[in-house]
């Protein structure tokens, strides 16, 4: 009996040290007040949470030589390490008619020393060893805010219509090259890779990017502010729908959102850093950048700091259309397909010098313009499945702001019942749990009141390319 009775306490708090970590995407963020505001994910100053990797993300080591290459399987998640001016290659076994997106994002240790041309580049080779021109592949470099964050490179093969190279069937490499500058650190970077197949269409498409749209930029959205709290990677961003939306950010921080897009649908956004005491100008203080569903960078725009409210705003993006991907426009290929859109925003470690380590006032104005129209009919199945709609249950988890990771229909309630269900506790445990998850909810609806007015967007917001280079 006591055997018995030392199980199921060692059950218990193990269930109840995971329940714990999936509770915290419940935690509501504070109320935001200029100076004074929560950070996301709940971390102490100075001391920005670190990335999130994916739960299921499996290891894998890169291979020096392309013929070593361990061979990723599509709609999976991995894990990896590069080292200082390392090169790595990966495998892939690619048919003659799916196209092949393959992201690598690049994680440095908080406090690592990165200099301007610091990066991570990704690009896909032939079974000849050629490469696969695609017209958006490239590199992504921290740029003159020379401050650590997850850096996020892909690249592509595309098949069908207007294909020049890499057409054929056979196995693909995946190269993975770490870039370093004189002066930065030589510490390992750990990687996330993620590879998404795209089959072609069952019926022929346009194949000429649309040369007319409206481009004019939309009025800032106005009302009360809701608070949101941002993840701390693509795989726990906060769930926005349309509105305005305001967080907590940390020098040194980088917060993770997402939005989801449907066809036909322009997604407008801007990035809002409130008033702080101190004093100096960082000219490359806020960064937001936005990735399409397959991790790849369509825009992004940064802005200075003096201690006043300032603005990042993005450029007028075209309606997402399955043709865009014709266009020699980066931005404009770059919204090729439905699904989650994702917005990530950096704050400089070199804020904490001047303003200190925060958290600073942050908001977000997210609008997404237009109806959803029809979707390309595919001849098979993307992987991962449905990467590219939005369904009813993406919509409800921007209206209820559900993290990426959650895959509840509630605020915290579902993900904390499945880690019940997967633990196979008993009845004891499960209502020790069922307490923490409804007290939970409960402060997350009472933080969810009536909030503060936001502060209408001010002139003059700094918004211009950020950081780029890609291969033509």
């Amino acid at each position: 009996m006591g055997r018995r009775t030392g199980w199921w306490r060692g059950r218990c708090r193990g269930v109840l040290a995971g329940a714990a970590a999936l509770l915290s995407v419940a935690a509501p963020a504070g109320q935001a007040t200029a100076g004074q505001v929560t950070a996301g994910q709940g971390s102490a100053a100075g001391t920005p949470p670190p990335y999130r990797f994916a739960a299921d993300a499996e290891q894998v080591e890169g291979a020096t030589k392309a013929t070593d290459a361990v061979r990723l399987t599509p709609g999976t998640t991995y894990r990896s390490t590069v080292r200082d001016h390392g090169r790595l290659y990966y495998g892939l076994r690619l048919d003659e008619t799916s196209s092949a997106y393959v992201s690598a994002t690049a994680v440095p240790k908080p406090g690592t020393k990165v200099v301007y041309s610091d990066g991570v580049k990704v690009s896909l080779q032939d079974p000849e060893g050629h490469k696969c021109f695609s017209g958006d592949a490239g590199a992504a470099r921290f740029g003159p805010t020379e401050s650590p964050r997850p850096l996020t490179a892909w690249a592509s093969r595309r098949a069908g219509p207007g294909t020049y190279t890499c057409k054929g069937a056979g196995t693909y490499s995946v190269l993975v090259e770490r870039m370093s500058g004189s002066g930065s650190s030589s510490d390992d970077w750990e990687l996330e890779l993620q590879y998404v197949s795209e089959p072609a269409l069952k019926k022929s498409a346009p194949t000429t990017a649309p040369q007319v749209w409206d481009s004019a930029s939309p009025e800032a959205l106005d009302g009360s502010a809701r608070a949101r709290q941002g993840g701390t990677s693509f795989n726990a961003a906060r769930s926005l729908e349309e509105g305005v939306w305001k967080d907590g950010i940390q020098a040194g921080q980088t917060l993770f959102y997402r939005v989801p897009v449907d066809w036909g649908q322009q997604i407008d956004a801007t990035a809002e850093l409130g008033p702080a005491s101190g004093e100096g100008f960082l000219g490359n203080a806020l960064v937001m950048s936005l990735y399409n569903p397959v991790r790849a960078l369509v825009d992004d725009a940064d802005t200075g700091y003096d201690g006043t409210r300032k603005v990042a705003a993005l450029e007028p993006l075209p309606p997402v259309a399955y043709e865009n991907r014709y266009s020699v426009d980066d931005q404009v290929g770059g919204v090729r397909f439905a699904g989650w859109y994702y917005l990530a925003v950096h704050l400089g470690a070199q804020m904490a010098d001047k303003f200190g380590d925060g958290p600073f006032e942050l908001t977000l104005r997210v609008r997404v313009r237009g109806e959803a129209g029809t979707a390309p009919v595919y001849d098979g199945a993307t992987a991962p499945r449905d990467v590219f709609e939005v369904t009813v249950g993406d919509r409800d988890a921007a209206a209820s702001g559900n993290a990426a990771t959650g895959g509840d229909s509630g605020p915290g309630g579902n993900t904390a019942m499945k880690a019940v269900a997967v633990g196979g506790i008993g009845a004891g445990c499960f209502l020790v749990l069922g307490l923490g998850v409804w007290t939970a909810v409960a402060r997350r609806r009472a933080a969810a009141g009536p909030a503060e007015g936001a502060t209408p967007a001010v002139d003059g917001a700094a918004s211009r390319t950020y950081g780029r280079s890609r291969a033509r």
